[in-house]
């Protein structure tokens, strides 16, 4: 007789907590999608100017468009094409949310060690997110 796998309770809580998260998030995309082909919010970077400027580099479309890298999308949310950025981030932080989610119940289960690598796991995220950890070109 097969022995039936069985999910543990914060496995459960972690993928209630993401299946919720990527429903929410891929709405948000799909919203924040229609009002930037709508034009209810203009865009920041006009749209004609778009394939003038694909073919550059990071470091380059930054320069043409006056944008700053890192968390500076925040004010610019008010244009159709960074409002997207909202549903992006929020995808991105779904794991960070996850793993709060889980903690209390590892420390319960006295499962410690689990706990502790996750906490450790959500410094690292939310330092990485905030841009005090820097890696690469950026």
């Amino acid at each position: 007789m097969e022995k039936k796998q069985v999910a543990t309770e914060e496995q459960l809580t972690y993928a209630k907590i993401l299946d919720m998260g990527m429903k929410l998030g891929m709405l948000m995309l799909f919203v924040s999608f229609i009002i930037y082909i709508t034009g209810i919010f203009p865009p920041f970077v006009p749209v004609d100017d778009l394939p003038r400027l694909w073919g550059l580099s990071v470091h380059e479309y930054l320069a043409k468009t006056g944008i700053h890298p890192g968390w500076a999308w925040l004010h610019l949310l008010g244009n159709g094409d960074f409002l997207n950025f909202v549903g992006v981030a929020f995808l991105g932080g779904v794991t960070l949310i996850c793993f709060v989610a889980i903690i209390p119940v590892l420390f319960r289960k006295k499962d410690t060690v689990y706990g502790i690598i996750a906490l450790i796991e959500v410094l690292v995220l939310a330092l990485a997110a905030s841009g005090v950890l820097k890696t690469g070109g950026h």
